[in-house]
């Protein structure tokens, strides 16, 4: 009993031993912090408050992830809310898509999109499948698109190896086709077997010279490929319209660096335009270049502030003859890893006001037919999807939404290397999370569950399939207060 005692006695004074270190410890780092505080003068407020100033910014970067799960409300957040995300995570894992007791979506807000049911909508009999569209019938090898609904563009080094690999098996899966984004062609791209558009941007990674000039051997090898079906050029994208790419250097790992053709470790920032292209002619000639060599058709992508140069350049394609096989246009509010806020808050229309204008120049043209648009920015449910084929668009590409159906969690963490669900990051520790196997599913099923609920909607409207809808389809909630047809609103320029 006495050799027990003994040995809690010695124990109890080794603790309040480590306990008075451990305070000592604590007093002494505070005292420290408090110091540096007093005599730092970057900020204010840990001058003035030193020690309980540095709980204002604990606070405030907790804030962001507390606000998501507690305190916001579902149509609340921004740039996607809680509703949004809710539908298309369900979607992505066949869940329930259907809702009780009634919608949480405040219908009279401006802008909101109602669609107009027909009295005697189309029976199951009655319903067509969505014919496929025929991309640049007048080139050596068309593509014969079969979905509505695609993956938009995201580079291989924005996004990783497990997220290219998933997306990529997904659209294979779907019949749907993945956009390459400006960062060029990777292993990963091909491996899952999908349709690939490679786009080609400003600085022509995958398809360059030293000189940031165009690589023509290396884009014949590139549309050898039969997967490469079509070609894309990008002028601009909305969430940075008159800047080009932006891709941290902790980011360039040595294979990233390998496809684009550029030093790894370093920032990769491409020109805010094409060096070669500074106006129509010289946009069409780049076209015919790209075309020639391919044989594969060959769009644009822009995202439109500006409106003259789209119709000067639709003119100038009646008069030669030639031109883009397709536009992709993207909206002034789309999404990157990577923008200055100026230009992604302040720069660019949105699609909700551009589409329908940009239809109009090809209509007034007699174009709209052999120039088809492919619409993007936002549009990640089957309501904003049916309002684009509405409004004039003949795809829809989505990135952001196939990110969610990948398990993205909206940290806002796309361009710090930490994304904590492995989708935006080269970490590999983090890329453990993300099973390409396992997100492909998720990533098929999100696209087929979106076509069939637009689907639904078209049917509704009286329409055998989603390219039928038209633009009175579907009403607009004004400033009123009450809602008008959107062939009101934009009244068809054919």
């Amino acid at each position: 009993m006495n050799f027990l005692a003994s040995s809690v006695m010695q124990t109890l004074s080794t603790l309040s031993t480590l306990f008075v270190f451990t305070l000592g410890l604590g007093v002494l780092f505070l005292v420290v912090l408090f110091v540096l505080d007093r005599r730092q003068q970057r900020d204010a407020i840990l001058r003035n408050y030193p020690v309980i100033g540095h709980m204002r910014y604990i606070l405030a970067g907790l804030g962001e992830f507390f606000r998501q799960y507690f305190f916001a409300m579902d149509r609340d957040e921004l740039p996607f809310n809680r509703a949004e995300r809710t539908w298309i995570d369900n979607a992505s894992k066949n869940a329930d898509l259907t809702v009780a007791f009634g919608s949480t979506k405040y219908i009279r807000e401006t802008g909101t999109s109602i669609f107009v049911n027909c009295p005697y909508p189309i029976l199951e009999q009655d319903i067509e499948a969505t014919p496929p569209f025929i991309i640049g019938p007048d080139c050596p090898n068309p593509y014969v698109a079969k979905s509505f609904f695609n993956i938009s563009g995201m580079s291989f080094g924005a996004i990783s190896t497990p997220a290219v690999l998933a997306l990529s098996k997904g659209a294979k899966a779907a019949g749907c086709w993945i956009n390459t984004g400006e960062g060029g062609l990777s292993p990963h791209h091909l491996e899952g077997g999908a349709d690939i558009v490679f786009q080609i941007g400003t600085a022509k990674y995958g398809v360059r010279n030293d000189d940031g000039s165009l690589d023509e051997n290396r884009l014949r090898d590139l549309a050898a490929i039969p997967q490469v079906v079509m070609f894309e050029i990008k002028l601009s994208q909305g969430a940075k319209p008159g800047k080009g790419g932006i891709l941290p250097g902790i980011k360039v790992t040595p294979e990233i660096a390998a496809i684009r053709g550029i030093p790894a470790g370093q920032d990769s920032n491409s020109p805010n335009r094409h060096p070669e292209i500074n106006n129509n002619d010289q946009l069409l000639d780049f076209i015919v270049r790209v075309k020639t060599i391919t044989g594969k058709p060959v769009g644009i992508k822009a995202v439109v502030g500006a409106f003259g140069w789209l119709d000067d350049l639709i003119v100038r394609v009646r008069e030669r003859g030639l031109g883009p096989d397709f536009f992709t246009l993207d909206s002034g509010d789309g999404g990157t890893g990577a923008a200055p806020m100026a230009l992604m808050d302040n720069v660019g229309l949105p699609i909700h006001e551009s589409l329908p204008l940009v239809r109009d120049i090809l209509e007034k043209h007699g174009l709209e037919a052999r120039i088809p648009i492919i619409a993007s920015g936002k549009l990640t449910t089957p309501a904003e999807v049916a309002w684009a084929l509405c409004a004039g668009a003949t795809f829809v590409n989505s990135a952001r939404g196939f990110m969610f159906s990948l398990g993205c969690i909206q940290s806002l963490k796309c361009n710090k290397n930490t994304c904590p669900t492995g989708i935006t990051t080269h970490d590999k520790r983090l890329q453990m999370g993300l099973d390409p196997t396992s997100k492909a599913v998720r990533v098929a099923s999100y696209c087929r569950n979106l076509r069939h609920d637009v689907e639904v909607i078209a049917h509704s409207c009286g329409v055998p399939h989603p390219r039928r809808l038209k633009r009175f389809h579907v009403r607009i909630v004004c400033p009123d207060g009450h809602s008008r047809p959107l062939d009101e609103l934009y009244p068809s320029a054919a």
